[in-house]
């Protein structure tokens, strides 16, 4: 990953690890099952995005949009698919999982590093 776009997908990969690791260690006072939900989450999250960044960049060229765009539509679809497996194993091996917790931090795992990432590139812009 050398392009602009990989280094800043990278930096996101980068922000949600450490925001996942913050997030587990402040569900630790809720309960082991909280936690283990949280980090459920979170790592569903990052594995995900992983996936998606690692498929779209790797040999990356510019000169072949359409080519980009096909494989993009590919590894998003890998992305949901590997999503929902990976939820449905959790939630058919995973006792008292707490699913507003598990659910809460996929969802702050996608959206937070992604809007904090979006704030610095405007600043740079400016």
């Amino acid at each position: 990953m050398q392009q602009p776009d990989a280094l800043q997908a990278e930096r996101i990969l980068k922000v949600q690890a450490i925001l996942g690791l913050v997030s587990v260690f402040c569900a630790l006072p809720f309960g082991s099952s909280v936690a283990l939900s949280v980090l459920i989450g979170a790592g569903v999250c990052l594995l995900a995005n992983t996936l998606l960044a690692a498929w779209v960049f790797r040999d990356y060229r510019a000169q072949a949009p359409e080519r980009l765009v096909w494989r993009f539509y590919g590894a998003e679809t890998a992305k949901i698919v590997l999503i929902l497996v990976l939820f449905a194993v959790a939630f058919a091996t995973v006792d008292h999982l707490n699913i507003p917790a598990l659910l809460g931090a996929y969802f702050v795992i996608q959206v937070v590093p992604t809007l904090i990432a979006a704030q610095f590139g405007n600043r740079t812009t400016k």
